[in-house]
């Protein structure tokens, strides 16, 4: 069989559809044929009949997986923001943000410097069919025990950030302003047709310090747009400013009117991937409204760059990304974490949240994991053989301490029959999201599955804030 290279799934515009695809598409390979939305959950009993396929009883499937190089939450604030305030259908759909973006109630939860690691299956629609849910966990971390953090930003003051975008960057800013712990570090490099330090390694005094609250409120907009400029000048007080004890990450807030360059790309990537120590990682924070924001710029530097990427429209959302969930945006609990699934001989997984899935783990880049956050894959399966419920799953999941940069590992083998007979609450509500991202795709029969999808999750997940939202969104569609 030829080598397989990694899903890369891509960008998906509502009613419009872009992505990679498998170059070597293998039926009973263990790699996804297509990403459409799984099918709804009912028991089943006999595996299918593939006449045209050799099927595989003896080999096992060994399959590396990631569902997101950057952890970002973009797409699905974007996404919601169309619906509820009536604009185009034009915004960018990848379903594996939509998993990062919800909450997950996974428990027990990690001990200190360890992950914890939760595998979810439930039969399918058709024999032969399984939904499998993997989800791993960081440790909890109390918001006012964290590392300090050194902190530039980066900020977009031409032209085009007039206006409702700067307003959503000062949002932003307050929320971090309010983050913030006595001993912290803050800078703010401003640029338009030039670069300048506003703020260069201001010493926090904790929450709400007046002279970073003073740097916000004299932000102004006007001139042209020298990223490349801002992002030099942003690296270089970055360093300035490094320490290790310290949370070190540069925060890129634009409208993502300007473009990257080559340079620019080498000036991020070079920072982000310095192995034999804790990188200045890329944080990029779209900011304005959804009809306005070009998601393609911090889509780019937080891949690069290996940190997340939000996006602001409302003084709510700032408070949600840099107040309540600031460590999942800032903080690392878990470096270069890679995944690997061996599934019983004949299985292969046909649709993925995921981002990237190979049988090769050079191809699958591996992710950081922030404290208090949860990394979920969700996952549709088919096997062309008898499986019985003594055939074992193991999932193994890789990964080197945020700190002193030890290799560790953690991994869970159960059977089929097993995990069969386990409760399913956070499978059944990855099942809704997964649909959700569908149906805003435009996938064919996506409403139907999204209703049933979202009954059965909120049947094993009553009162859950994210199914409520989702319902919201798709009753203004």
């Amino acid at each position: 069989m030829s080598r397989l290279t990694p899903m890369l799934l891509g960008t998906l515009l509502v009613g419009c559809s872009y992505g990679g695809s498998n170059d070597s598409p293998l039926r009973h390979g263990g790699v996804p044929q297509s990403t459409v939305s799984p099918a709804d959950v009912v028991d089943s009993e006999d595996p299918p009949e593939d006449p045209e396929v050799e099927c595989d009883n003896e080999a096992p499937v060994v399959l590396y997986v990631s569902p997101d190089d950057s952890n970002s939450m973009s797409s699905p604030v974007q996404a919601r923001e169309w619906a509820l305030t009536g604009g185009a259908q034009w915004t960018p759909i990848r379903t594996w943000e939509f998993l990062n973006y919800a909450t997950w109630d996974y428990a027990p939860s990690a001990t200190p410097g360890e992950l914890a690691l939760d595998v979810q299956l439930a039969q399918g629609e058709h024999a032969g069919e399984y939904t499998m849910q993997v989800g791993i966990s960081s440790e909890r971390v109390d918001a006012a025990l964290r590392p300090p953090v050194n902190l530039t930003m980066s900020v977009d003051q031409s032209g085009s950030m007039s206006g409702e975008p700067m307003d959503r960057v000062k949002d932003a800013l307050r929320a971090i302003n309010g983050s913030l712990l006595e001993g912290d570090v803050i800078s703010v490099v401003l640029w338009s047709n030039d670069a300048d330090v506003a703020l260069d390694g201001h010493v926090a005094t904790g929450p709400d310090d007046p002279v970073f609250a003073k740097a916000i409120a004299s932000l102004a907009t006007g001139g042209g747009t020298d990223l490349s400029g801002g992002l030099q000048r942003a690296y270089q007080v970055a360093e300035r400013n490094d320490h290790p004890a310290r949370i070190n990450r540069v925060l890129l807030l634009s409208d993502g009117g300007a473009n990257i360059g080559v340079t620019d790309a080498d000036v991020i990537g070079g920072h982000a991937e310095d192995i034999d120590q804790e990188g200045i990682y890329m944080v990029g924070v779209g900011a304005g409204s959804a009809a306005s924001y070009n998601d393609a710029l911090m889509d780019t530097v937080t891949d690069l760059g290996r940190g997340a990427s939000v996006f602001i429209p409302s003084a709510d959302e700032a408070q949600r990304m840099f107040g309540d969930r600031f460590l999942e945006v800032v903080g690392t609990a878990a470096r270069d974490v890679q995944i690997s699934y061996t599934l019983p001989p004949g299985f292969e997984v046909v649709r993925f949240s995921g981002e990237e899935i190979s049988r090769n783990p050079e191809e699958v880049r591996p992710q950081h994991l922030a404290p208090n956050d949860s990394m979920v894959l969700h996952q549709h399966l088919e096997t062309c053989a008898k499986t019985p419920l003594g055939a074992e799953i193991t999932v193994t999941v890789s990964y080197r301490d945020a700190v002193t940069f030890e290799e560790r590992s953690v991994g869970v083998t159960s059977t089929v029959g097993e995990l069969l007979d386990k409760d399913a609450p956070q499978l059944w509500k990855g099942a809704a999201v997964f649909a959700y991202a569908e149906t805003l795709k435009g996938a064919e029969g996506a409403a139907n599955r999204v209703r049933v999808a979202l009954e059965r999750a909120e049947e094993a997940n009553p009162g859950d804030a994210d199914l409520a939202e989702m319902r919201q969104v798709l009753a203004a569609l």
